[in-house]
């Protein structure tokens, strides 16, 4: 594909059609973090752990629960199927971290420790998800998946992420373009 005709679906959600059945993404949502030639990197932002919470992931790094209850409470979410040991803070705002990725001009993707000391002492973002591992594609299978009708995509909306209940990320997601996502058939999508 030539440089020209390469469309980066940085900041941007992928939506799963209904057909999708592959069981690291059926119904989910991924905010595409990055996105080049090289391939893609995004996170699941509509699946959480069971029964763990950032509080839990504190106390295994030895760091105090935050002041602020609600923060520490939230759960944690599955990211994505690679590398689902390594710890992210996707977040609204993008600080002054050691390692962030920006996202947009709203978001930032964090995986240097000193966010999580920031969150423990009250300092850290109040918007934020950790999650457990990303989604990654290599070169060009995003693209293809995209024309195989696996996915839509629409601009990432910050409110979807930290104000929609977990639940309904996936269809709010799809009503920012106007659909009813349930009511899809496996011949609607991208032409």
């Amino acid at each position: 594909m030539s440089a020209a005709a390469f469309q980066s679906l940085s900041n941007q959600f992928l939506i799963a059609m209904p057909e999708l059945e592959d069981p690291n993404f059926s119904r989910t949502v991924t905010l595409i973090c990055q996105h080049d030639e090289n391939g893609a990197l995004g996170v699941i932002i509509n699946r959480t752990v069971d029964s763990l919470s950032i509080n839990d992931v504190l106390d295994q790094f030895s760091l105090p629960k935050p002041e602020s209850g609600r923060i520490g409470h939230q759960p944690i979410y599955v990211g994505g199927p690679v590398h689902n040991e390594l710890g992210l803070v996707l977040h609204r705002g993008l600080g002054d971290w050691q390692s962030t990725l920006k996202v947009g001009g709203q978001l930032g993707l964090t995986s240097s420790r000193d966010v999580l000391e920031a969150i423990a002492h009250s300092g850290g973002p109040d918007d934020c998800l950790l999650v457990l591992g990303y989604a990654g594609w290599g070169a060009g299978q995003l693209d293809f998946e995209i024309r195989q009708n696996a996915w839509l995509t629409v601009p990432a909306d910050p409110r979807i992420i930290f104000e929609v209940e977990v639940e309904q990320r996936w269809a709010q997601a799809a009503a920012s373009l106007g659909v009813d996502i349930t009511t899809l058939s496996a011949g609607a999508g991208h032409a």
